[in-house]
């Protein structure tokens, strides 16, 4: 039995999505690192992907913390330096059910800048992620999953959401993808 690639069937789906949603329209994939981590744990609950800016609010490459200047690490993805690590936990997203899946895809990505400088989306007040209710958040990223599908989203892409990690396993043999290390902020050197 041969293997399946986790990592290259999510960035189709997700270049699939940014062609397809106006909302998504800014995600340039090419930018966008997909990886994949083991989940610690095998129970169903908890972080099920997460998207890592490798820039600071407004797209900066350096921001002063403590009285030193910082930067991110920088992720080289495909011949060039990407703007952002979408990381999924696996087997932990795979078994989700199949709306919920995409509802994740849809959350990671939207937390994506609409200016694609390296910066997450910020909403205003204190609650700049996920505006005042993650509740409320994802169920407009529901509406964005259901409006990709009336738009015609190729089965092709969609058919391994469609399967839990064990039962793809089972029809495609491993599943491998690209694992990267979370970049870690490091301290720029100071001049002279």
């Amino acid at each position: 039995m041969g293997h399946f690639d986790f990592c290259d069937a999510m960035t189709r789906l997700c270049e699939d999505i940014s062609r397809r949603h106006a909302e998504f329209s800014h995600v340039q994939m090419p930018r966008v690192a997909v990886t994949f981590a083991q989940a610690r744990s095998p129970v169903h609950w908890g972080v099920q992907a997460r998207l890592t800016p490798l820039r600071f609010e407004g797209g900066r490459t350096t921001e002063q913390r403590r009285g030193r200047l910082w930067t991110v690490q920088k992720v080289l993805h495909r011949g060039q330096e990407a703007l952002y690590v979408l990381t999924f936990l696996l087997p932990r997203f795979l078994n989700l059910p199949f709306e919920e899946k995409l509802v994740t895809v849809f959350h990671e990505l939207y937390h994506i800048s609409p200016e694609f400088n390296g910066d997450i989306r910020r909403f205003e007040g204190a609650c700049y992620v996920h505006t005042g209710s993650q509740r409320n958040y994802d169920r407009q990223m529901a509406v964005f999953a259901e409006q990709y599908l009336q738009q015609g989203a190729p089965e092709t892409l969609l058919s391994f959401l469609r399967h839990d990690f064990r039962s793809l396993q089972q029809q495609v043999g491993a599943v491998v993808g690209v694992r990267i290390n979370l970049p870690r902020l490091v301290p720029v050197p100071r001049a002279g």
